[in-house]
């Protein structure tokens, strides 16, 4: 008997769940990513080559979405909290001016 191809369960929803902290964030995060992988593909034959990071994992799909999801199960794909991004950002800041705070010493 000939092997399916892999259905609308490949990754299964365990798997994808385990990589990030909730379902509307795996939904945000796939719809975010297949719309780049739209936009490369769409963007082949322009100039703007090189501006989006194409499909990080080789697939049988033709599908920018089931593309998205496969990366995100081989973790080539991860969500970053955008609160972590903005904290980290304000502790860089402040401490590159606290070094640049450094007074001099008086005469």
């Amino acid at each position: 008997m000939a092997e399916r191809p892999p259905t609308m369960m490949f990754p299964p929803v365990e798997d994808l769940l385990d990589k990030v902290d909730s379902k509307f964030t795996l939904v945000a995060l796939a719809a975010r990513r297949g719309r780049q992988i739209n936009s490369y593909y769409n963007g082949l034959g322009a100039e703007g080559i090189g501006t989006i990071v194409p499909p990080q994992v080789s697939s049988t799909s033709r599908k920018s979405l089931s593309i998205a999801l496969e990366e995100i199960a081989a973790g080539k794909i991860q969500y970053v909290e955008p609160a972590a991004v903005e904290a980290a950002a304000a502790a860089a800041a402040a401490a590159e001016a606290a070094a640049a705070d450094v007074t001099e010493p008086e005469a």
